[in-house]
């Protein structure tokens, strides 16, 4: 119900799906089996700056220690995936790539900021891959369309992205300095996702680099494709895709407003006002009654086409309103549509 990301399962996401699966695998065997392990994979802050181990950079920021944590990362990684269809692996990699970079070097700024201002010293933080998690918020809020579900004591609306959004604010509080990561992950996302300074084009995944693991890994973590889903028809290019994808989403948030009207007329428990939905048409036709009386008994024109009845019918809107707005409209299913939505 919530679903945001298409189709279900990992099909075209083989990073998404070894993003989930192997930190997940080996967070659930250090914390379980190996617990003497932890300590490499420990984000210690003080061990950085002052020994400079950087490799604590590269442990310490992928692997969760913490099992809420991983699930919760997890789960939205699963909500993420999205982005890996819509743009591919290579980019999609980029991104994870650069937000990583990024929040490393937003995550120190910050721990000496509240250090210089508040006089609190942040030794470690939490473990996980986290900062990139919570930098693809920033195109998820950007770039996934809005699509009410329903309405809770009738005025608060559960959206397709309500789930995603607990799901970040589950992990925003599962610890006391998680907040550092949460901002620099959004930081770092907003810059690359603007383009700003260039990062994209810097910090990016070689091509080289891409088709060596898209030999040697995503034949292992690729998925098949649903099929108990109604298949979708592929264009011959990418923009015949990304079009047919859109048409989706547009049938989706059509659907939205049908439901919304739907209530908002059972609450007035009045039918539509036809003469305030096509002025110029009604108007017209007392018109022409007014010149010809003798044709009153005579049936509209334009005959209504029983298939766009049924059409308007299965969007929720009753037989009556339908008849009425398709010989309003010049039987145009486009138009009636819009004027059942929009009124």
């Amino acid at each position: 119900m919530f679903t945001s990301t298409g189709s279900n399962g990992f099909y075209k996401a083989p990073l998404s799906k070894s993003l989930l699966l192997v930190p997940s695998a080996l967070s659930i065997l250090l914390t379980l089996l190996f617990q003497h392990y932890q300590k490499f994979f420990a984000y210690n802050l003080q061990a950085v700056k002052e020994d400079l181990q950087i490799w604590r950079l590269v442990c310490g920021r992928t692997i969760c220690l913490d099992l809420k944590d991983t699930f919760c990362s997890t789960l939205l990684i699963y909500n993420f995936r999205i982005f890996e269809r819509r743009y591919g692996s290579r980019k999609f990699s980029s991104f994870l790539l650069g937000a990583w970079m990024l929040s490393a070097l937003f995550d120190l700024l910050l721990v000496e900021i509240t250090q210089y201002i508040f006089g609190i010293t942040i030794n470690s933080l939490p473990s996980g891959f986290l900062g990139p998690v919570f930098a693809l918020f920033v195109p998820f809020y950007s770039s996934i369309p809005r699509v009410q579900v329903t309405q809770v004591l009738g005025h608060f609306s559960i959206t397709n992205k309500s789930l995603v959004y607990i799901l970040g604010l589950q992990l925003l509080t599962s610890g006391s300095y998680i907040w550092i990561l949460a901002l620099s992950g959004l930081i770092s996302g907003i810059c690359y996702n603007s383009s700003m300074l260039k990062v994209h084009r810097i910090l990016c995944v070689p091509r080289w680099v891409a088709k060596i693991f898209s030999w040697t890994l995503e034949p292992v973590f690729s998925s098949a494709e649903p099929t108990n889903e109604v298949r979708v028809g592929m264009g011959a290019t990418v923009d015949i895709q990304r079009q047919q994808r859109m048409e989706l989403l547009d049938r989706q948030i059509m659907m939205s407003q049908v439901a919304q009207m739907r209530r908002q007329r059972q609450q007035q428990g009045g039918m539509i006002n036809w003469n305030r939905l096509f002025p110029p048409l009604r108007h017209r036709h007392n018109a022409n009654y007014q010149d010809h009386p003798s044709e009153q008994g005579m049936p509209p024109p334009t005959e209504v086409s029983e298939e766009q009845v049924a059409r308007l019918m299965e969007m929720g809107f009753s037989r009556g309103d339908a008849l009425e707005a398709l010989r309003a409209s010049n039987n145009d299913l486009n138009v009636a549509t819009n004027f059942l939505l929009q009124h």
